[in-house]
């Protein structure tokens, strides 16, 4: 007896196979997102513990291996998490504010200049210029603020989500030796190792992110400002500053803070200076791509930059700013997770 033949052909199959399987993590991702911005107040803290988590853990683990007990290792390494924090964020705030006046001041000296020397007086004016770009400041942070924290005041949304992140990290840090039993507990049956596996590898890639990211914007601002302090650029601590905070948004923070730099350097020390300015921001973004980068992070997954210019679009888009920030990180756990999926022997399940 002749078997049937196929209605379709193979080809055929495995392509209707495999829109079905993108279909199906599309929507599921979908889903993940809407229910994320539905119930940001809550996920919001947990996703800042995470990458605070693995940012201090490494602190946490030499704590413990020294003899330290667990729950006092974690409240020490969250005072270490809000005496860096704190003490990095009056730093930048200080000196944002000391040099914030004169940084603009350059700023709109230097669109006038480009306005004179570019002849185009009679199609831009500088004061509508930064009247504009006050608007669009204003609009871009009141939709990330408005999509973020609806319906609750800005101060009040911050200190309860600093203190939940706290809390959270906290636990995070003190049971993170149970992460184990409990991918176990909640994977289905014959599953646990891989789950295991996978977080694991999600959790590692992140960590590699945060802590190289941490050190080498840390060797960018450093560079930076000695940099313009050499060159005598007015608000330098400041731009250094703003260069820290840019390098975790990667590629396009780099950007703006080197074109901003360039532009305070051009305006109040001239073109010579803002062309030794731009080798500078040049050199150090050269030295971080062939050198800080594959040094520090050569064992945490390597993402294609288009990857994360997507990531970032996609991250502003869901966030805002804050979506941005976390954009990179999630983007990292997931191709971690893609990595473990691939191993073959990752794909076979435990024995009973």
């Amino acid at each position: 007896m002749s078997s049937r033949k196929p209605l379709l052909p193979d080809s055929a199959r495995r392509t209707a196979a495999w829109c079905g399987v993108l279909l199906l993590v599309a929507g599921v991702a979908a889903v993940a997102v809407w229910l994320s911005i539905a119930l940001k107040t809550a996920v919001t803290p947990v996703l800042l513990a995470l990458l605070g988590t693995a940012l201090l853990g490494p602190v946490h683990r030499w704590l413990t291996a020294h003899g330290v007990n667990r729950s006092l290792a974690a409240g020490l390494t969250c005072a270490v998490l809000v005496g860096v924090v704190g003490g990095a964020g009056y730093i930048v705030v200080t000196a944002l504010v000391d040099t914030g006046a004169q940084i603009v001041a350059s700023l709109k000296d230097a669109a006038q200049w480009v306005i004179d020397h570019f002849d185009i007086a009679g199609v831009a004016n500088v004061d509508d210029l930064a009247d504009n770009a006050r608007g669009l400041v204003g609009k871009f942070g009141a939709s990330a603020a408005g999509g973020l924290l609806t319906g609750i005041s800005l101060i009040g949304s911050l200190v309860t989500t600093a203190i939940l992140t706290l809390l959270l990290t906290f636990f995070f840090l003190r049971d993170s030796d149970r992460a184990p039993h409990l991918a176990h507990s909640v994977a289905p049956r014959g599953t646990g190792d891989l789950v295991e596996a996978m977080g694991r590898r999600a959790f590692e890639a992140v960590e590699g992110f945060m802590r190289g990211t941490t050190f080498i914007a840390l060797i960018d601002a450093v560079c930076i400002t000695v940099g313009l302090l050499i060159l005598r650029v007015p608000g330098a601590v400041g731009l250094g500053a703003l260069v820290f905070v840019g390098a975790y948004i990667p590629y396009l923070g780099a950007f703006i803070s080197g074109a901003v730099a360039v532009l305070v350097a051009l305006a109040d020390r001239g073109f010579v200076i803002a062309l030794w300015v731009l080798g500078v921001v040049v050199a150090v973004q050269v030295l971080e791509g062939h050198v800080l980068q594959p040094a520090i992070q050569s064992r945490t997954v390597q993402m294609h930059p288009a990857t994360i210019m997507v990531a970032l679009t996609a991250g502003a888009s869901v966030a805002g700013l804050l979506g941005m920030l976390l954009a990179v990180p999630l983007c990292a756990a997931v191709f971690g997770v893609i990595g473990e999926l691939r191993k073959g022997d990752g794909l076979l399940p435990e024995r009973s």
